[in-house]
């Protein structure tokens, strides 16, 4: 925000040098930029944050001079002379986008002559409407005509943007506030062309759109020299709808950035009113009777209570209570006569221009920049509670270390994704996706069911862009439809992974992660049939009882689809079912102080047995002497050992906590262990 010190002197006095001016305002929090000197004018360039949109105006940074000394603002007091003719009868307004433009005001203003502005106008505009250039030189700004000088020095003075419509060119007399049609363009003022659509706020006519509501007015009712009567607007549209649209159609401006920080809602009479005497005086014309508000009424705002105790607590001094009141007062809070139950404290109700006062936090910052952040004490006692850390952060760092060890990279992806991204791959639900309205981002609206196919896309683009296979993983919410329509979807917590390894390689990965998070079973897989999967290759991942998530190689189909030739494992983990199976504090474990004795054993087994069922049924046939179970190889030979048969090589490892095993013993506990391999799973042991 550049501030004009002679303009900034029409509404407060100005006896301290332009320095200590910058200073006070820095330390208040609009930090100070660069001074220029411009005409003879110091400009002081301001920071002004997103949630202070009251001080995008010369008024708004008058209220904070007169705060921090102590002085008296004089804000102008609009006076209107208006003719006998009513609105009513030249002109109506509908609005039919409340959502976006929930208020919106016109005057009408007939018989101006537009022309050259006066000296004093342009200068003062030359002043804060500049920009450097690459060369250091300064592109100042070009007077446009008396009205448009107007309604740009009302805007650089309160921070409401206006606009000013040639109302000849307002077909039917009618301006309707609507949403923009598919495949509407609009000629705006700066001789672009923009396509509008459904998301898109304008301000058009009986006949087509006139503005881009908020960001910028169109060439078909722009003000001319031929220009005789005129349409002023003054209105309220919504920071989401503008910034959506400016970014959209990589098209800002002074008005847009105002919008999307939010304007006063109680200003917008106050501005109408301004530049409508501005161009009367200008350009000699008259005010036609009347306004025509779509809101004239302004919901007053909450109050918000102020405890003694809090002050002290968060600041860690005692600010006296009456100095706390005219604190709040000359910042525009009024003092409210509602009680309070406990604790001395008062209620204030904040202006209309401060919407980021909103919580006893926020007026207890206001209290301590204004007081003098340099008048707290760096000793102030103020409590500070140690912070920990919460297990599930634990656990996301322990995930991202394994990951990352293991070579995967962490990826982002937006949760609404394409219905094409969508549709081919989805092992947790067949259930369809839930959609939005419109779409969130291009072309995508459906919340997302998985993050397996958003990372195999980033995959693909890696490689299409770089020719690099991108191992990618993260963790981030997944969207899982609901059996009834009307219920939400529900929202789970996932980890993905995929990446260009062996099937058996990747499982290995999983079943670090389960070790190094603690899990007290072993990772046990069920094969399942899924959409998306190369057959025969999908897995439903188990720790005991609870199904944790998938793991497979995805289908050639897909791959083809996002033209990748190398074959793609992936894997998805339901995180809290995960941490449910999960100690990460390490538990202390008895290490035994006796020998153990290790013992291979060859068995000839069916094709279809699985090492994790051996090795369940090795496990339970021991019990607590087993210190360790080991697959060792796997060997077949149809002509020695018959079709459809292996020879499955392991070796236990026995062990007493409360004695040295004997042979004897020993043997009997590798009897055991025969006996139920051959009871349960047909295994014949080879000598």
């Amino acid at each position: 925000m550049l501030v004009s010190l002679k303009w900034l002197a029409k509404y407060v006095d100005l006896p301290m040098s332009h320095e200590e001016l910058a200073q006070r305002l820095s330390l208040s929090g609009l930090n100070h930029e660069e001074t220029d000197l411009i005409n003879g004018d110091v400009v002081i360039d301001l920071e002004v944050t997103s949630n202070r949109g009251d001080c995008l105006g010369h008024i708004g940074v008058a209220r904070e001079v007169g705060v921090l000394y102590g002085l008296q603002v004089c804000k102008p007091s609009p006076g209107l002379s208006c003719s006998d003719q009513l609105i009513d009868s030249l002109l109506t307004v509908e609005n039919q986008f409340e959502d976006a433009c929930p208020r919106y005001s016109a005057r009408v203003i007939q018989g101006v002559k537009v022309g050259k502005s006066p000296d004093w106008l342009i200068e003062s505009l030359k002043s804060v409407f500049w920009k450097r250039k690459i060369d250091g030189t300064i592109e100042q700004y070009q007077s446009i005509n008396n009205v448009v000088d107007a309604t740009n020095y009302v805007l650089m003075e309160c921070g409401q943007p206006l606009h000013a419509f040639d109302y000849a060119k307002v077909d039917g007399k009618k301006i309707i506030v609507r949403p923009g049609r598919k495949g509407e363009t609009i000629d705006a003022i700066d001789h672009r062309q923009y396509e509008l659509d459904e998301s898109t706020c304008v301000i058009a006519d009986a006949k087509q759109a006139s503005a881009v509501a908020g960001v910028m007015g169109g060439a078909n009712s722009e003000v001319s020299e031929t220009t005789r009567d005129l349409v002023i607007e003054s209105a309220v549209f919504t920071p989401l709808s503008v910034r959506r649209t400016a970014r959209r159609l990589k098209l800002h401006s002074p008005s847009s950035y105002r919008f999307e920080r939010k304007v006063d809602p109680q200003g917008v009479e106050w501005a109408s009113q301004r530049v409508c005497e501005m161009i009367v005086d200008l350009t000699g014309g008259e005010v036609v009777s009347g306004v025509i508000d779509t809101a004239a009424e302004v919901k007053p705002r909450e109050p918000v209570v102020l405890r003694a105790s809090q002050l002290e607590r968060i600041l860690g001094i005692k600010i006296d209570t009456e100095e706390v009141t005219q604190i709040l007062v000359a910042l525009g809070c009024q003092v409210h006569k509602g009680e309070l139950d406990s604790d001395s404290g008062r209620l204030y109700v904040p202006p209309s221009w401060r919407h980021d006062l909103a919580r006893e936090a926020d007026l207890i910052e206001e209290v301590a920049r204004i007081h003098g952040y340099d008048k707290i004490p760096e000793d102030a006692p103020i409590p500070v509670a140690p912070s920990s850390k919460r297990v599930f952060d634990t656990a996301l760092d322990r995930i991202r270390q394994v990951m990352t060890a293991a070579g995967l990279s962490e990826a982002m992806t937006p949760s609404i994704v394409t219905q094409k991204l969508d549709e081919s791959l989805s092992p947790w639900t067949e259930l369809p996706a839930m959609e939005s309205e419109s779409p969130m981002l291009k072309g995508a609206k459906r919340l997302r069911r998985t993050l397996l196919p958003s990372l195999i896309e980033g995959r693909a683009k890696n490689w299409a862009a770089a020719s690099m296979a991108a191992d990618l993983f993260e963790i981030a919410h997944i969207y899982l439809p609901s059996d009834t329509d009307d219920a939400l979807p529900a929202e789970q917590y996932s980890l993905g992974l995929v990446a260009g390894k062996e099937f058996f390689e990747f499982k290995g990965i999983v079943e670090t992660l389960c070790a190094r998070l603690g899990s007290q079973h072993r990772l046990q897989v069920n094969a399942v049939d899924r959409a998306g999967f190369t057959p025969g290759t999908c897995v439903q991942m188990k720790l005991g009882d609870a199904e944790v998530g998938y793991l497979g190689l995805v289908d050639a189909k897909i791959l083809k689809l996002w033209k990748l030739s190398e074959p793609v494992v992936v894997a998805e983990l339901d995180l809290p079912k995960l941490l449910e199976q999960s100690h990460l504090v390490p538990q202390q474990k008895a290490v035994s102080s006796f020998p153990s004795i290790q013992r291979d054993l060859n068995f000839v087994v069916a094709e279809s047995v699985r090492w994790s069922d051996m090795e369940h049924v090795v496990r339970a046939a021991v019990g607590v002497e087993l210190a360790a179970v080991t697959y060792r190889e796997t060997y077949r030979d149809a002509k020695k050992d018959g079709k459809d048969r292996k020879r499955v090589l392991l070796s236990v490892e026995l062990q007493s906590h409360d004695s040295t095993l004997s042979g004897q013993q020993a043997d009997d506990l590798v009897g055991q262990l025969i006996g139920a391999c051959r009871e349960k799973l047909s295994a014949e042991l080879l000598s």
